[in-house]
């Protein structure tokens, strides 16, 4: 097998811990609000952040919506309006290192193009501002090094937006492979696709704002949903690549395919697919198997065991959750459940994957180095 060569690093993931299954009508734990909100910065005002993000920090208990980035004046008025947002706390791509003199903002939340994670990412840090970055962390694993050194330095905390990994479903499913609840986890399949009819020219077929397409997109869903579904890193991978829309997906992946091997000897297949709507997870075990059915969508989810039981948590905006883990990480120094390492360690795996498909499908070592399951 072709080794990839990586520069070693070491992280340690905090396994979050769901409701038990056996409590088929669990809800989540409300929290009441903090007397200290963490002011966030949302850096790009897309859909993402005007449909999921702004909504959800209106529910947030750690965190609160202080500020925003834009690059379109007819924004600034239409959110300054609709949130309250002083005029002093609204920045374009321009002025935006000023946001370092702003006390109101404690962290900057950017959520622009792929190509554009990086930089901004970079000058957040450097403002002394704690990051999240919308996943895939960056284009490249380089690009990953460059943000994880500029927060180092900075002295800031960096998390990536994996929203799954605050949500009960999936918190549930990681306990469940934790603890062993079935066994030893033996084959494990991860579904993240949708169809796209939109836009030609939107930026995520758009290769240099994008970085790659279904595989950059819904597929790192996919690959986070074989790892904590199997509670391992993979150690091997082979891919293929499909295309039944080349007139439309010009410069990017349309469909991709993916075999994990495990250091157990399991075995993973992954899909995603920006032409196909599928979105479904799978851990089978020596005694038994858990399906999520939604997996990976914005919920509720939904799921069931081999024993018949029906998993059921109280629904709660998935990116509240995921924002407000993140600033009690910063505030209480609780586990920060989706750390920058994590973004690299995908992107290393998103690499490898690209190398398969130009190498004719051919397995790919994958050396992760001392590496903890997410």
């Amino acid at each position: 097998m072709k080794k990839m060569n990586r520069r070693t690093f070491t992280a340690t993931f905090t396994l979050g811990i769901g409701l038990a299954a056996s409590m088929p009508s669990a809800c989540a734990v409300t929290e009441s609000k903090s007397e200290k909100q963490l002011g966030i910065a949302l850096v790009g005002l897309g859909s993402y952040s005007e449909y999921q993000l702004a909504p959800s920090l209106q529910e947030t208990n750690h965190c609160r919506l202080a500020g925003i980035v834009t690059g379109t004046p007819a924004k600034e008025k239409k959110w300054a309006e609709k949130y309250n947002i002083p005029a002093a706390n609204i920045y374009n791509y321009d002025n935006f290192d000023t946001i370092a003199d702003n006390k109101d903002i404690d962290i900057v939340y950017v959520v622009l193009p792929n190509s554009m994670h990086a930089d901004f990412c970079i000058r957040a840090a450097k403002a002394g501002k704690h990051v999240i970055c919308e996943k895939p962390m960056a284009v490249s694993v380089a690009e990953c090094d460059a943000i994880m050194e500029a927060c180092e330095k900075a002295g800031v905390k960096l998390s990536v937006g994996y929203r799954l990994h605050s949500e009960p479903y999936t918190q549930e499913l990681m306990r469940i492979v934790k603890e062993k609840t079935y066994g030893e986890v033996r084959y494990v399949t991860a579904e993240a696709a949708y169809i796209s009819r939109g836009n030609p020219n939107q930026w995520r077929l758009d290769r240099k704002l994008s970085g790659g397409g279904a595989l950059m997109n819904m597929g790192v869903y996919s690959i986070q949903s074989a790892i904590y579904g199997s509670g391992m890193n993979p150690i091997a991978v082979a891919a293929q690549e499909f295309s039944t829309r080349p007139d439309y997906f010009k410069e990017t992946d349309e469909t991709i395919t993916a075999q994990f091997e495990f250091p157990n000897g399991a075995v993973g297949n992954i899909f995603t697919s920006h032409n196909v709507n599928v979105n479904r997870h799978y851990s089978n075990f020596d005694k038994g198997w858990v399906e999520l059915s939604p997996a990976n969508n914005y919920g509720p989810l939904s799921g069931r065991t081999s024993d018949g039981t029906v998993l059921k948590f109280s629904h709660q905006r998935q990116q509240g959750l995921q924002m407000d883990d993140f600033s009690k990480h910063i505030m209480q120094g609780t586990p920060n459940v989706a750390p920058g390492e994590m973004g690299k360690r995908d992107m290393i795996i998103v690499e490898a994957i690209y190398q398969s498909i130009q190498e004719g499908g051919k397995k790919i070592s994958l050396d992760l180095g001392t590496m903890g399951i997410v």
